[in-house]
């Protein structure tokens, strides 16, 4: 008999790897199938076997959890609306659209309390760099260990050392702070390029790859695909800090 489950805690393919051994131990289990993106789980079984079974299989690896899986009909799911794609899309970046839309919003009025059109393009970016790192830090550091196991499943740094991802978000506060208060400016633009390069080179080699994995750039509270989108924000980094630092100059 074949049963589907509902997983939680799932935020790289080590995550899958090990809930998939652990739950492959439990007796009467022949096979399992995990879908990472969905977070479901296919369990081939001789015979039936309890959640409650499964839940204690699962009990020394307290991060991950399994419930059975609820299907719920809607409107949109059966008449195969053509917008479909679309709404899913917005809803599962809408986390993150708003956090640059806040962000984007503040600079914008910072910016406008300067008169000259120079500094004024200057002052956006620089706000908004202010923002985007101490926005983004401040998710990460709400489940620092969530976001550090999610961070090495696709950076190329943290995938060596994987202390780099309970540093990282610190080095995020760090600019933004730097940022905010517009402290040493020429090493702050190349200390961004750096950074958020190798953090793109890690994303690029994921969404080319076609891994479904989830991205990190929202610390462990938001369930966010990696894809296309974090490139771009990744890059929006890189190009920002580079105009900065080559108009400073």
């Amino acid at each position: 008999m074949t049963h589907q489950y509902q997983l939680t805690g799932l935020t790289c393919d080590g995550c899958v790897a090990t809930v998939k051994k652990t739950l492959s131990k439990t007796a009467n289990v022949q096979s399992v199938d995990i879908n990472a993106e969905r977070n479901e789980a296919t369990i081939q079984m001789a015979q039936h076997i309890s959640t409650d079974a499964l839940k204690a299989a699962l009990a020394s690896h307290p991060k991950y959890s399994i419930a059975d899986k609820i299907v719920v009909a809607t409107p949109s799911s059966v008449s195969g609306s053509s917008d479909e794609a679309d709404k899913s899309w917005f809803a599962t970046y809408k986390p993150l659209l708003t956090v640059f839309a806040y962000i984007t919003g503040i600079a914008f009025l910072a910016a406008e309390t300067q008169n000259i059109a120079f500094i004024h393009g200057m002052t956006f970016m620089r706000y908004f760099m202010a923002g985007f790192f101490l926005t983004f830090s401040f998710f990460k550091m709400l489940d620092l260990a969530g976001f550090a196991d999610s961070y090495s499943g696709y950076d190329v740094l943290a995938k060596q050392w994987s202390g780099y991802g309970y540093v990282y978000p610190f080095i995020e506060l760090a600019l933004g702070v730097a940022y905010l208060t517009n402290f040493q400016p020429v090493q702050t633009n190349i200390a961004t390029v750096i950074v958020m390069s190798f953090s793109t080179i890690g994303v690029l080699q994921s969404v080319l790859n076609k891994k479904k994995i989830r991205c990190a750039c929202l610390g462990a509270v938001f369930n966010l695909p990696m894809s296309t989108v974090t490139i771009i924000e990744d890059l929006l980094m890189v190009v920002m800090a580079a105009t900065m630092l080559f108009l400073i100059r």
